[in-house]
């Protein structure tokens, strides 16, 4: 369904006729995300250029009954901003990029939702401070996205994710009316902790105008090393070893062999091409004494549970060697095959063996090439299936694979989605995780903050 001249021509006034898309070649580079799903090409599209046009944006498109789609940078992996249908409106946020204070003194920042995660990081990090959540997309998502889809990263393990950082926002509701939330303060129990509702909720119930992060100290040393193992099971045994031990690395990532030769083909990074799997690992902390003392140990977990080496990295430039080749994992990946169908599949963290297995099970059930990275140390993997999508048959053992893959991760206690999101890719098996009443008391709540059901509709709940 085409918008009017007329509608169009008063989201022009509102934002000016530059920030209003209309024709089709443009609008179409906002029809996909990074999901493996079918594009659709939104009726209009609309950046607004502050925060007092978004408001009345939202306000415009809503009594008009146009289907709004938030979206940052796109790179959702679950369908998160692909509009259901093509009859609405999409909404970038590219624009409203400002970062609007950082305090020192009490540990906050205010930002704009479009402001580039890695570029805030960097901001942060010139003030003295450190902001750790690091999604694999941080080069180019923004920090609203990494909030409405609860990003994690590599670093999650020891500091956590997005959500754990946000203190407050500002948001407008489906009226274009500006709602506050939180505060600047370490404790606020004011009212209902909406800040907390509005992280992981991908667009449905609201869209950002500022967001409140927490900040923390830097920590003052760190080691990082990259352990070597001929079996990929006792890569993942050391895994929970290491938990069980109570060390808490800064990170614990895993790759498999397929991802291995994918990477160093595409980073030359000196990783060994001989190795079943790798684990990168880091620990840091407030004291070189306390990092060393835990560095000891994990080197002696790894051994004892198979590595047939452990490479410590001898500086920053080869830790951040290791760190940039783990985070082009996925890129890696892309270029063996057309198709690249990436999972977020989430378990406790002693099931970590249990799920590699079950999945290198998989692989073979179905005839696929699966290349398998992750956040192994708070149980959230990547099984990345390489294929063609135009070869039909092919791609039947693909989604068997994926709703098997699911299966396992929810019998070992698990979750359909670590970091990535429901969307729509995910939507369907949303109620096998939990179950129907879950289902129905998510859609009133759903309701009650958009009665008519148009903030990205057809995402996260059914």
């Amino acid at each position: 369904m085409a918008i009017s001249s007329a509608l169009i021509k008063e989201f022009s006034v509102i934002c000016g006729k530059e920030n209003v898309l209309t024709e089709e070649v443009d609008r179409m580079s906002y029809s996909y995300d990074a999901a493996v799903l079918t594009p659709v090409v939104p009726a209009l599209v609309v950046s607004p250029p502050a925060q007092e046009e978004l408001g009345k944006t939202v306000k415009l498109a809503y009594d008009n009954d146009l289907p709004i789609t938030i979206r940052g940078s796109g790179t959702n992996l679950s369908g998160g901003v692909i509009p259901e249908q093509g009859d609405g409106l999409v909404i970038l946020t590219n624009k409203l990029n400002r970062i609007l204070e950082i305090n020192k003194e009490d540990l906050y920042a205010v930002v704009e939702p479009g402001v580039i995660t890695a570029q805030f990081a960097a901001v942060v990090a010139g003030h003295g401070l450190f902001y750790p959540p690091d999604p694999g997309s941080q080069a180019v998502s923004t920090l609203g996205g990494n909030v409405a889809m609860n990003a994690g990263g590599l670093r999650g393990l020891k500091y956590g994710v997005t959500k754990d950082y946000v203190m407050g926002m500002e948001i407008f509701d489906y009226r274009g009316e500006l709602v506050k939330t939180g505060s600047r303060t370490v404790k606020c129990v004011t009212g209902y902790n909406m800040a907390g509702l509005m992280s992981c909720s991908e667009g449905t119930l609201g869209i950002f105008s500022n967001i409140i992060f927490k900040l923390v100290p830097p920590p003052k040393a760190s080691k990082a090393m990259m352990a070597v193992y001929a079996d990929i099971n006792k890569a993942s045994e050391t895994v929970a070893g290491i938990i069980a031990a109570h060390i808490v690395p800064c990170t614990l990532e895993i790759l498999d062999q397929n991802c291995i030769k994918h990477v160093e083909a595409y980073t030359k990074a000196g990783m060994p091409l001989e190795a079943a799997a790798i684990l990168l690992i880091e620990v840091d902390g407030g004291h070189a004494q306390m990092v060393e003392e835990d560095t000891v140990n994990v080197i002696e977990i790894c051994k004892k549970c198979g590595a047939t080496d452990v490479r410590i990295a001898r500086n920053a430039e080869e830790k951040n060697t290791l760190w940039e080749a783990r985070r082009n994992a996925l890129p890696a990946l892309a270029r063996a095959k057309p198709t690249t169908v990436l999972e977020d599949a989430t378990v406790p963290r002693s099931k970590i063996p249990a799920m590699v297995a079950a999945v290198n099970e998989i692989a073979k059930k179905y005839a696929l090439d699966i290349g398998t990275f992750g956040h192994a140390g708070d149980g959230n993997l990547h099984p990345t299936i390489l294929c063609d999508r135009r070869n039909k048959e092919e791609f039947h053992r693909v989604e068997a694979a994926v709703d098997e893959i699911f299966d396992v991760a929810l019998k070992l206690q698990g979750t359909l989605s670590g970091e990535h999101g429901i969307g729509m890719a995910k939507a369907k098996w949303m109620e096998k995780e939990t179950n129907r009443a879950t289902i129905e008391f998510s859609k009133n709540l759903r309701r009650a903050l958009d009665p008519k059901y148009l903030f990205n509709a057809g995402k996260k709940v059914l």
